[in-house]
């Protein structure tokens, strides 16, 4: 069996959504002739916490940690937060807050730490895979990003250990959907458009989780024709197997939105179209699970939204699962025509109606067609005929399995294979 070092920032017991795919791939991936271990950090600042993901993680796992070196302890103190008190990712960045110490920080986040601000986590992630690349045979390095300072961690091991490297792009690099509202220096960009194009083409292959950004990636570097491959984000099988649906017949009809939701993901018209249906007797609820973005929730609030509204902030990942089951509709707020939301890939598995929203964003348009799993509106999009228009919605139910991880363990096991 040949061994995979895997460097992922986001690992249990964080809550963080994005561990899923680097966590359930090497689950499986032994199955498929390849021994994982793990590079990863000691605390992630950010994430609330779901013990219940503990479980999963393979009893022969080595994982490392290392320290995460964060500025975000500098961050509560100039902000006058307490020391303890978690950090949100969307208040984070959001325009809605003008106190200027939140704009300082914003600026400085932006500008200061490149590629992002986790990047003082590159130093003990590279002492901590010197030793392991010591010690042990090391046949390949996947790193998973964002934060895209562990694709550095990667390419420096990899250059120094002679090992083929697969960088996992989950979101684009310099131009991530986020930074589109803030200004960044031209030195800032200059240097993060370096570590991007030096760590691609030093990799031995790049992974994208869409075909819209492994396109757009091509047209930037012609070079990455040849290796770049596309494996979608996917769904865990496990975790629905032994999930029951509740009955919906005597229970308000639920709208569902699992994951962050950003200030930038605001349907306005989609808003005043459940204004409408309640108002002509229907039983509906919005329901968020996950962080709420200030103007999101100021938006619902002026709509007069607020009483059918519940945020039920973080929950473990097998609860959120259960109340996908539960809901009448799933909720998709994509960002931008590269970006396919992962929890798309498990609410196609509920067999549930999908409500999407993007503007000019085709794959997940092509995805809810190919399965038949809903449909997808514009942002601005107020008619007074969307639930009209999902209620056809079927899913396909072996177009959905295509989806599950244990399939994409095999496609990347392939690569890996090609690679070695």
């Amino acid at each position: 069996m040949k061994n995979v070092l895997f460097i992922t920032y986001f690992w249990p017991p964080s809550g963080k959504a994005s561990l899923h795919w680097p966590l359930f791939i090497i689950k499986h991936l032994p199955t498929f002739g390849w021994q994982p271990s793990v590079i990863t950090v000691d605390e992630d600042s950010f994430s609330h916490k779901d013990e219940s993901l503990l479980a999963v993680v393979p009893p022969n796992l080595e994982v490392v940690k290392t320290a995460a070196n964060e500025p975000f302890n500098l961050y509560r103190k100039f902000l006058g937060k307490n020391p303890n008190s978690p950090l949100v990712a969307s208040e984070t960045i959001s325009l809605e807050n003008t106190d200027w110490k939140h704009r300082a920080s914003i600026w400085i986040r932006m500008n200061l730490f490149v590629p992002d601000a986790r990047v003082g986590w590159y130093f003990s992630a590279v002492r901590g895979g010197k030793r392991m690349l010591s010690q042990k045979k090391i046949d390949a390095i996947v790193s998973i990003g964002p934060p895209h300072s562990s694709h550095l961690i990667g390419k420096t091991l990899s250059q120094q250990f002679t090992v083929p490297h697969i960088p996992v792009l989950i979101d684009p690099w310099v131009d991530i959907v986020y930074y589109k509202n803030f200004k960044r220096s031209r030195l800032t960009l200059q240097l993060d458009n370096y570590f991007e194009r030096t760590t691609l083409a030093n990799a031995s292959r790049v992974i994208f989780v869409t075909h819209s950004m492994c396109d757009d990636y091509k047209k930037k570097y012609a070079w990455l024709e040849k290796k770049s491959h596309v494996l979608y984000w996917g769904y865990n099988e496990e975790y629905f197997e032994n999930v029951t649906r509740q009955s919906q017949s005597t229970q308000p009809e639920i709208i569902l939105h699992a994951g962050n939701i950003f200030d930038y993901q605001n349907p306005r018209g989609f808003w005043k179209n459940v204004k409408r249906e309640i108002e002509q007797g229907r039983h509906l609820r919005l329901r968020f699970i996950g962080t709420v973005s200030p103007e999101i929730k100021k938006t619902i609030e002026s709509i007069g939204l607020q009483p059918y509204t519940e945020y039920k902030g973080f929950l473990p990942y097998n609860e959120v699962i259960q109340e996908m089951m539960n809901a009448r509709y799933l909720l998709v707020c994509a960002t931008e025509k590269r970006h396919v939301p992962g929890k798309l890939f498990e609410y196609l598995r509920t067999g549930n109606t999908i409500i999407a929203f993007g503007d000019d964003n085709t794959e997940v348009a092509e995805i809810l067609n190919r399965a038949n799993a809903g449909r997808m509106f514009p942002y601005q999009y107020d008619g007074d005929d969307i639930f009209r228009l999902v209620e056809t919605a079927s899913p396909n139910a072996s177009v959905v399995r295509s989806y599950s991880r244990e399939n994409i363990a095999k496609e990347l096991s392939t690569i890996l294979n090609a690679v070695t």
